[in-house]
């Protein structure tokens, strides 16, 4: 694979997974399908898809252009030879783990730090009641800020081993698929009871509130601080 290849097949990635997402926030704006599993029961604001999907492309683009541009930069970095799938395995899990502790600080200061709440992560607690979409709709400092976690995770691991270029892509697709899931405002049986992630309805107490569970994929770091509710 060429440079130029990763770079463009880690763009459809998360296309792909982004437009799982596009169709995930409309069934719930728009259908009664999942009605049961609300955990809010207050109606959306009428028109909220339309007027904030310039936030939301704004966002997205920032989202292609770093991660194809890291995928072109960091092309040596990556491994595309065999490598055993529990390394692999190991890999997302450890780029998970430190991308949630970088998370978990990152969003905690942004509430705690009046000036940023109020400049910057006040936009996306607009969202009192999110849908799947959501997640792309924040600031954009906040947004690129909120990508260093995963940069971290694969550095520390660069320390080691290279990193496997499927390690890659399938942190990047669940990264993105879960944060689509904690927006939804949804508690399904079975994705929304996996002991140890952070649920959406974790996340959507968090937007309701305006406190407490901060972490995004585990739910330890709020255990551990003791502020999870």
């Amino acid at each position: 694979m060429t440079r130029e290849e990763l770079a463009i097949k880690t763009i459809l990635l998360l296309i792909g997974t982004n437009a799982i997402g596009l169709v995930y926030s409309l069934i719930v704006l728009k259908t009664n399908w999942f009605s049961s599993f609300q955990i809010q029961k207050k109606p959306y604001e009428k028109g909220v898809f339309s007027k904030r999907m310039p936030r939301y492309l704004v966002n997205f683009s920032i989202l292609l252009i770093l991660s194809g541009v890291g995928a072109y930069i960091g092309y040596p970095l990556f491994q595309q030879t065999e490598m055993a799938w529990w390394m692999i395995v190991l890999q997302v899990f450890v780029a998970f783990v430190f991308d949630d502790v970088f998370f978990y600080f990152m969003h905690r200061w942004l509430h705690e730090n009046k000036y940023m709440l109020k400049k910057v992560h006040a936009i996306h607690h607009r969202a009192h009641k999110p849908f799947p979409l959501e997640y792309l709709y924040a600031h954009p400092f906040e947004w690129m800020l909120g990508m260093v976690g995963a940069f971290l995770g694969f550095g520390i691991i660069l320390l080691f081993m290279p990193v496997h270029i499927y390690s890659f892509w399938i942190f990047g697709a669940l990264r993105n698929l879960h944060e689509i899931h904690i927006h939804s405002d949804l508690k399904i049986p079975g994705i929304s009871h996996i002991p140890g992630i952070s649920t959406s309805k974790n996340h959507d107490d968090h937007h309701a509130k305006l406190t407490g569970n901060y972490a995004s994929t585990f739910s330890w770091m709020d255990r551990l601080f003791k502020t999870n509710f």
